[in-house]
């Protein structure tokens, strides 16, 4: 079983930043995709950013140009730089990573970070 640990969540004033982290730790073979979503209430999980495990980088329009997403294949660790935060930002952000572990295809989820932007 693999688990995921996020950090850095916060609450900030707009135009601030923040950094998120999440390690991956348990019997991991190799991790292809890392990434972030997001969801608050009443809303449907939305994807904010992914990695490679080649350093391919994919972000949804809304955080293009603010937020940048890296990693470090050596520690199993993702990381999430949010820049010119917005109100509209606040959301809990979830960690997600697959790849192999043993023998298996895993998929697994954090328990998410709160981050609160207020005006």
């Amino acid at each position: 079983q693999v688990q995921l640990v996020e950090s850095g969540g916060a609450s900030v004033q707009a135009g601030g930043s923040l950094r998120l982290s999440c390690a991956a730790s348990g019997r991991i073979f190799s991790i292809n995709v890392m990434g972030w979503y997001r969801r608050a209430p009443q809303r449907e999980r939305e994807l904010v950013a992914t990695i490679t495990s080649g350093g391919v980088t994919n972000y949804a329009d809304s955080v293009k140009g603010r937020f940048t997403i890296s990693r470090d294949n050596a520690k199993n660790t993702v990381f999430l730089q949010m820049n010119t935060l917005k109100p509209e930002d606040t959301d809990v952000y979830s960690c997600y990573a697959d790849g192999t572990s043993g023998f298996r295809i895993f998929r697994s989820w954090g328990q998410g970070t709160q981050v609160t932007v207020s005006s």
